[in-house]
């Protein structure tokens, strides 16, 4: 399963690269065409727009199987194992329920919109709400795993906090922790 997950996420990783391509190819383009020669790209940026939403949320979903979410981890850290089992449970419990409420509330926009049209491409408009149903679904499933195997016991207790701290954070732990040594703090 986690093969089949991995791979899923370099898919992803793939569309992501591709749609960030396209929108550099889009704006640029456009920006070259209304300078230079006056003219430009009509559909440009709503497709751009309609990318840049879908690259967010695939790129959500593989930032939550990578656990890469930025989060605050200073009191779950110091608990003992039993109580950031507990932490995960409550926090996956939390999160399935608001990725269902999200599914829900992105299936009925999609269907208000779905013959509705953009001004530009002419292209149904559920394309936008659809992409939230995309990361719904994966999210519940991954979020699902997660809860499975921390109820089972299967998650070692490195994997029990779910979050990474900011760079800056990692930087200044590591200045404080330089400056109790009594090492020089090199800037």
């Amino acid at each position: 399963m986690a093969r089949f997950i991995d791979g899923l996420c370099k898919v992803l990783e793939g569309i992501i690269a591709l749609a960030l391509a396209a929108m550099v190819v889009l704006v640029f383009g456009n920006v070259v065409l209304r300078y230079g020669f006056n003219s430009g790209i009509t559909v440009s940026e709503e497709i751009s727009r309609w990318l840049f939403i879908w690259a967010t949320f695939l790129g959500a979903v593989v930032a939550l199987r990578e656990r890469g979410h930025l989060g605050v981890d200073m009191v779950v850290n110091r608990l003992p194992v039993w109580g950031k089992r507990a932490c995960l449970i409550v926090g996956h419990a939390l999160m399935l329920f608001i990725v269902v409420l999200l599914f829900l509330g992105s299936l009925e926009q999609t269907q208000i919109n779905w013959d509705v049209t953009a001004p530009t491409t002419g292209w149904s408009m559920a394309w936008v709400a659809g992409a939230s149903l995309v990361f719904s679904t994966l999210a519940a499933g991954l979020l699902l795993l997660d809860l499975v195997r921390a109820l089972a016991g299967r998650l070692r207790e490195d994997e029990l906090v779910m979050v990474q701290e900011s760079e800056e954070a990692t930087q200044m732990r590591q200045v404080l922790a330089d400056a109790r040594a009594g090492k020089e703090v090199v800037r």
